[in-house]
């Protein structure tokens, strides 16, 4: 017979302490200012409370990548911070632009012409392709306006990094080459790095760095602490008969009379299914298996032998951290971080 208990969402924890570390750990790498990214919700773990604790460590400068992220950090911070748009100037973000005093890096000559005669005077950043072809301005386009540009005094010029978490990778090279060669000679801070970056020495880190996914306790910086954990509630136990199966699909058969416990969340959660073979959640110190198809709003845990059930599974946390779902789902630690669902009930320590 079946036991039920009350419905609940997922417990997303949040250690900014452990965040406020990191950044840390990162701005000792460098001599120069380092800033923080704090784009996508500041990657799943809250863009006003994230942004808040890094200003009070010490970032001065914020990146986000569209302007209407930016709200919530101009409200939490104040008018003294920079924050720059990774998508430049958009043509339906003038009025946000100036009401905010955001900064945003320019990538094209449309944009610069946008930004310089709808707001003449305003604050840009400039945004040059190395090699990457993502964003940026190539070396024919910026040959063309540099000195008009550099005239006009931007506040950052930047490009990125394809290829920075693999260091032996001859890209990195090839594009700090390309970076040096279009920018020297300029009056302007110049920045390079993300997390990758800054890892691959200091001459990559320029006058400002940008790190994003290190932040956040993910990789390429292996000595990040862990950030984020997450615990599923048990909405039910059941018992499963051998030969039974669970979920959609008849996809798991029972090999013996088992417990099954339906925690709350799925993949509308950001728990993706193509992890489910691969992964265990934690009834404590011990790990119990997914059993079945993750669903949209529940996962079936076979926790056949635990002998004190907690209310709660955790899935992200000491025993496993971002990473290990991200290799069990195929993916990068970025795109975990960035699903990570609207429903789950946050809570912030440190």
């Amino acid at each position: 017979m079946a036991n039920t208990s009350l419905m609940g969402t997922g417990s997303l924890t949040i250690d900014l302490a452990a965040m406020a570390d990191n950044w840390r750990a990162l701005d000792n790498m460098s001599a120069c200012e380092t800033g923080a990214v704090v784009k996508a919700d500041s990657y799943g773990t809250g863009i006003g409370r994230a942004a808040r604790r890094l200003a009070q460590t010490g970032a001065r400068k914020f990146f986000v990548a569209v302007a209407q992220e930016a709200g919530d950090i101009r409200q939490a911070l104040g008018p003294d911070p920079e924050i720059y748009i990774l998508s430049g100037h958009m043509s339906g973000d003038t009025d946000m632009i100036a009401d905010l005093n955001l900064i945003p890096l320019l990538s094209s000559i449309d944009q610069m012409l946008r930004h310089f005669e709808a707001l003449p005077g305003a604050p840009f950043g400039i945004q040059l392709d190395t090699g990457m072809n993502r964003l940026g301005m190539e070396a024919g386009e910026w040959e063309a306006v540099r000195a008009l540009v550099v005239a006009q005094g931007p506040r950052l010029i930047m490009s990125h990094l394809a290829c920075a978490d693999e260091p032996e990778h001859p890209m990195n090279a090839q594009q700090l080459a390309a970076f040096v060669q279009m920018t020297d000679g300029i009056d302007a801070p110049r920045s390079l790095a993300a997390t990758g970056g800054i890892l691959l020495g200091p001459e990559y880190h320029f006058d400002v760095t940008r790190p994003g996914i290190g932040l956040y306790g993910g990789l390429p910086f292996v000595d990040a602490k862990p950030v984020v954990s997450l615990a599923l509630p048990i909405i039910q136990v059941r018992d499963v008969l051998e030969g039974e199966s669970v979920g959609y699909g008849n996809t798991w058969i029972a090999q013996r009379d088992s417990q099954i416990a339906t925690v709350s969340s799925g993949y509308a959660d950001g728990i993706l299914r193509v992890m489910g073979p691969k992964t265990k959640l934690y009834a404590n110190a011990r790990p119990v298996p997914i059993a079945g198809r993750i669903s949209m709003d529940s996962i079936g845990v076979d926790v056949t032998g635990v002998s004190e059930l907690p209310n709660a599974l955790d899935l992200l946390g000491r025993y496993q951290d971002v990473e290990a779902l991200a290799q069990n789902a195929g993916t990068i630690g970025y795109e975990i971080l960035t699903s990570l669902g609207a429903r789950y009930t946050r809570r912030y320590t440190g």
